[in-house]
């Protein structure tokens, strides 16, 4: 057998720049060390310190730390003061309407209106006291109510004797003002049904109109007046009471304000009234158009 040959070992051999390295290295750390003491030789003294202080706290036992008290920051100028908004005073009734951009003729008839309302409360003084008769006063209407009992008899719609005095005197009152006037008949929830008067609805509606002719027997325009009734669904008190029943059994006048009234006015008038500018009639203007 052959025998097996050994390899050969390298032969180490000197490098002569190995101290390269090492002194690369001795520079390294030299330079490291010259930054340190830079650094340290540059510490903000009063950064030290309050690091040191608060170190110091940190690791104090609890009961000998002071109680810190905090002090308010001082402010270089005075505090800016935020004054309230000063709001008008509230308007007054008529300053309310002028904002609204109403006219002076809506006006002036407002005061009409309430002329009417002062005249009717004075003929009908004793009624009002005796609450057969109220006069209710709004911004655009009057209302007149009068109680059935003083109208008619119950059941039905034929005025009775004492009510034709009492319209004589409204009628005297209304007749010097243009303004459209709606008779508004109302009764109780008590159902009615008879041959004349099926429901409550045929009941108002009849006294309604029964009332009407008498303001034409008064020489009140007819074109001034129309007659609803609403039958017991406008209630202004209980029916459940009998004094509630009572009050609900009304015929009502409402005299409306002319610019509102359907058949007060024509457009033109009623736009002058409330100030507006009637704008052109648009399907005419499309009509023309071929």
């Amino acid at each position: 057998m052959m025998a097996r040959r050994r390899k050969r070992q390298p032969v180490e051999t000197d490098n002569p720049e190995r101290w390269i390295v090492s002194f690369a290295d001795f520079i390294t750390l030299l330079f490291a060390f010259f930054v340190v003491m830079y650094s340290i030789s540059s510490v903000n003294s009063m950064k030290y310190e309050s690091l040191s202080h608060a170190l110091e706290e940190a690791f104090e036992a609890p009961e000998k730390k002071p109680k810190t008290v905090i002090q308010p920051i001082e402010m270089e100028h005075e505090p800016t003061v935020f004054q309230p908004i000063q709001l008008d005073t509230p308007t007054t009734h008529e300053e309310s309407l002028k904002s609204r951009q109403l006219s002076e003729e809506i006006l002036r008839e407002q005061k009409k209106l309430g002329g009417v309302s002062d005249n009717l409360e004075l003929i009908l003084e004793n009624y009002i006291e005796e609450k057969l008769v109220a006069v209710k006063k709004h911004d655009f209407w009057i209302e007149l109510e009068m109680n059935s009992e003083l109208l008619f008899q119950s059941g039905e719609a034929e005025l009775s004797r004492k009510a034709i005095p009492v319209l004589k005197k409204v009628a005297e009152v209304i007749r010097e003002i243009p303004n459209v006037v709606n008779i508004e008949g109302h009764t109780d929830n008590v159902p009615i049904d008879t041959v004349e008067f099926p429901s409550n609805w045929d009941l108002a509606s009849a006294r309604a109109t029964s009332v009407v002719r008498e303001l034409v027997n008064n020489n009140i325009e007819s074109s001034r007046l129309s007659a609803v009734g609403y039958g017991e669904f406008h209630p202004i008190a209980d029916n459940n009471t009998r004094e509630g029943r009572f009050e609900n059994r009304r015929v009502v006048l409402v005299l409306m304000s002319q610019a509102f009234a359907r058949y007060g006015m024509n457009d033109e008038e009623r736009a002058k009234m409330l100030n507006f500018e009637r704008q052109p009639d648009r399907s005419a203007s499309n009509a023309a158009i071929p």
